[in-house]
Order: structure tokens, then C-alpha cells, then sequence
């Protein structure tokens, strides 16, 4: 008898303390020191947006656009949100096939507070990843700032996450068929950068150029803006790329010390290049090759070390200056605020770099080094075979997307609101006093 009770209590013990044990277990295998620099990093990478990403733009219009143009990055951060919550998130890191995740993580169903993505809780993995999702399409802004409708923009960006964003990401980190190829993209080469850049191509291609130009100048409104804003993604950035170690390690550092060099090296090469050509340097162009130089450090930033990072960025300078030249000056394509040529081809080009600096051969950091088998040769191929992949797949379904809201709703604001701007006909307010 006394056996049977002292199985019982013990049995009786078991279920009640299961629960209690699971979430021991669960804890035990969250990495508190990680978890909050992830937490901290995805602060960083949502502050590139609001505010950064919406002053360094806004800055960059001109003053009858200036509060179209932060709406704009303050609407999509809300949309993207919803959306991500909804179905693209599940889309991007659900377990699906090499194409697409499946809808496992629909309306995050599954996520609970014990739920663990390695050794971090779950939801701050979500969160942190949700910030990469709301500043691609906020990257596409640029290209047609100060003359598309409002309610097109939304329409437009919310089918686009879902088309190309969720997809694309499931490609590269969510076990998708270029992951399993062996790409190298730390941070979002391809995922961010390509997909945004060539989007943006599109976007300034179908929609047109804006009314006089390029013959009548449309200068920043407002370089005090265009500066801050640009400082704040510089400091963002550190999240960015540093956070996709998705840890606070090694990998985390080497990828902030060498963001921040190419970064430099970028300002320091752009300027050069303008000063070379036109005589003086420009603070628009410090930190446009501010910009280059993070964008294209971005999927390399895992895997090279300072040197690496100082050379990708003086050629981030070099090769995006003279895209942006070629851009506006020759092809007359009116990428309002020049996403392709900098994000669109500095993306790409730090992908293809990444094969060759993240050799140990050359005396940098390899980080993680060429996926298991890989030589420069092979690894380079992979990383050609995502940058054509992803922006052909990018380009198709964007011009698409933009035929369809075109014939829904329309894109573009009537030749008088676009001459009016899109503050006072597409808010009725304004940014400033004209």
C-alpha cells in the first residue's frame, strides 16, 4: 500500500511540476546576454527607419514633398508590421520547401513565450527580423518620391513584402535553395539591398521622371535634415549588421568594426571623386558614400575582416559615384533619391565581394568563411548565381505589381498635385511654409 501511494505522489508530482520544468529548460537554453544585445540591435535597426531613413530622404525632396515623404516611411513601418504578423513571417522562416515557408507561423500562431530560435526567445528573433522587412520597401521610396499617389504607395508596398520580401528571405535565411547553395549574405545583400535597388529601378522607369527634369534642378530642401538623418543610419547600422550574428560574440564585433570602416572609406572615396571632378566636395556626397559603403559592407560584414572592409568600401565609393553619374546624368533615369545606384549595385557588388574577402588567404578575418566544400571560385559563382537570381526574380514581379495597382487605382498624382506637392493634395497639410 505504502508502495502504491508513493507511486502515485511521485506520478502526481511529475504532472504537476511538467510545466513548471519546461519552462526551466526553456530558459536555461535563452542566452540572456544575447538575447539583449539582439533586443538592443533590433532597437538600432528600426531607428534606421524612424526617424533615420525618413529625415535622410525627407531632407532630400524638396520642401512642398517633405511630409509626403516621411508619411510615407511612417506608413510602411505600420503596414509591414500587421503584414509580417499576419502571413510573412510564416512566408519567410515557417518550415516550408526551397522556395517558401509554409503558413506554420501564420498570424504567429505558434510563437509563445517560451517558443526558442536557438538561444533566443523566439519573439525578439521575430522582432528583430520584422525591422529588416520595413526598411526594404521603405528603401523604394526614393525612387519615387514627389510624384506617386499615397494610397498606390501602400498598395503597392504591402503586395511587394508579400511577393518579393517574404519569398527572397526564406531563399537566403530560412532555408530556402540559395541558403542551401552556401550564399553569403550576412546581413542582406541580396535580401535588402538587391531586392530594393532593382524594385526601385523599375519603379523610376514606369513611373517616369518627375516634371522638368532633368533640366530644371531640384535640389535637397533642406542638408541639415539630409545629415542627421544619415548619422542616425550610420549608428543604426551597427544593429543591422552587427545584430545578424544573432549574438554577442566575435562575429557580432568584427562585423560593426568592419561596418564602420567601409563606411569611411566610402565617405572619404566619394568625396574624393567629387572633388576630382567638380572641384569641391559635397556634404551630400560624404554621405551618400556613407550610405554606399554600409550598404555594400552589409553582406560581407560576417565574413571579412578591417582590411576587407576598408577596401570594399573605397570601391563602394568609386564604383556607386560613377553609377549615379551614369543614372542621371547619361541614362537620364530619374531615381529620385538614388537607390538603385547605390543600394541596387552596392548590395550586389558586396555580395560578389564577400567570395573574395572572405578568403584566410589574403590576411583577413574569414568569420564563417566558404560554405562547406567551397572554393573562391565556387563560392564566387553561388554568389553571382544570387544577385542574378534574386534581381531578375525582383524586377519581374515589381513591374508587375505595378502594372496591376496602375490599373486598379493609379500610380501617379495628376501633372497639378505633382506641380502643387503631394504634403497639401495628398494630406493637406504641410511640411513647411512655401
Amino acid at each position: 500500500m505504502i508502495t502504491l501511494f508513493t507511486r502515485l505522489g511521485i506520478a502526481l508530482s511529475c504532472l504537476l511540476l511538467a510545466p513548471q520544468a519546461m519552462a526551466e529548460a526553456a530558459a536555461v537554453s535563452i542566452d540572456s546576454g544575447n538575447t539583449a544585445w539582439i533586443m538592443t540591435s533590433t532597437a538600432l535597426v528600426l531607428f534606421m527607419t524612424i526617424p533615420g531613413l525618413a529625415l535622410f530622404y525627407g531632407g532630400l525632396v524638396r520642401s512642398k514633398n517633405v511630409l509626403s515623404v516621411l508619411m510615407q516611411c511612417f506608413a510602411i513601418t505600420c503596414l509591414v508590421s500587421v503584414l509580417w504578423l499576419v502571413v510573412v513571417y510564416s512566408m519567410a522562416f515557417a518550415e516550408g520547401n526551397a522556395l517558401v515557408g509554409g503558413l506554420g507561423s501564420l498570424f504567429m500562431g505558434n510563437l509563445a513565450e517560451g517558443s526558442v530560435t536557438g538561444d533566443l526567445p523566439e519573439s525578439v528573433f521575430a522582432m528583430f527580423q520584422l525591422t529588416f522587412a520595413i526598411i526594404t520597401p521603405a528603401l523604394i521610396v526614393g525612387a519615387f518620391a514627389e510624384r506617386m499617389r499615397f494610397a498606390s504607395m501602400l498598395l503597392f508596398s504591402g503586395l511587394w513584402l508579400v511577393v518579393v520580401y517574404g519569398p527572397v528571405t526564406h531563399w537566403v535565411w530560412g532555408g530556402g535553395w540559395l541558403g542551401q547553395m552556401g550564399l553569403l549574405d550576412f546581413a542582406g545583400g541580396t535580401v535588402v539591398h538587391v531586392t530594393a535597388g532593382v524594385a526601385a529601378l523599375v519603379c523610376a522607369m514606369y513611373l517616369g521622371p518627375r516634371r522638368g527634369f532633368p533640366k530644371t534642378a531640384m535640389p535637397p530642401h533642406n542638408m541639415t535634415m539630409v545629415l542627421t538623418g544619415a548619422a542616425m543610419l550610420w549608428v543604426g547600422w551597427f544593429g543591422f549588421n552587427g545584430g545578424s550574428a544573432l549574438a554577442a560574440n566575435g562575429d557580432a564585433g568584427m562585423a560593426i568594426l568592419v561596418t564602420h570602416m567601409s563606411a569611411s572609406a566610402g565617405a572619404l572615396t566619394w568625396m574624393a571623386c567629387e572633388w576630382f571632378k567638380f572641384g569641391k566636395p559635397s556634404a551630400l556626397g560624404a554621405v551618400t558614400g556613407m550610405v554606399a559603403g554600409l550598404g555594400t559592407i552589409t553582406p560581407a560584414s560576417g565574413f571579412v575582416g578591417p582590411a576587407g572592409g576598408l577596401v570594399i568600401g573605397v570601391l563602394a565609393g568609386i564604383v556607386c559615384f560613377n553609377m549615379t553619374m551614369l543614372f542621371k546624368q547619361r541614362l537620364q533615369i530619374d531615381d529620385s533619391l538614388d537607390v538603385f545606384p547605390v543600394h541596387g549595385v552596392g548590395g550586389a557588388l558586396g555580395t560578389i565581394l564577400a567570395a573574395i574577402f572572405a578568403s584566410s588567404s589574403l590576411g583577413v578575418f574569414s568569420g564563417q568563411g566558404y560554405a562547406d566544400g567551397m572554393t573562391m571560385v565556387s563560392q564566387l559563382q553561388v554568389q553571382v548565381i544570387g544577385v542574378v537570381s534574386v534581381g531578375a526574380y525582383t524586377a519581374i514581379c515589381t513591374l508587375v505589381l505595378l502594372k496591376l495597382v496602375d490599373s486598379l487605382i493609379g500610380l501617379r498624382v495628376s501633372a497639378d498635385q505633382e506641380t502643387e506637392g503631394l504634403d497639401i493634395n495628398q494630406h493637406n497639410e504641410r511640411g513647411y511654409d512655401l
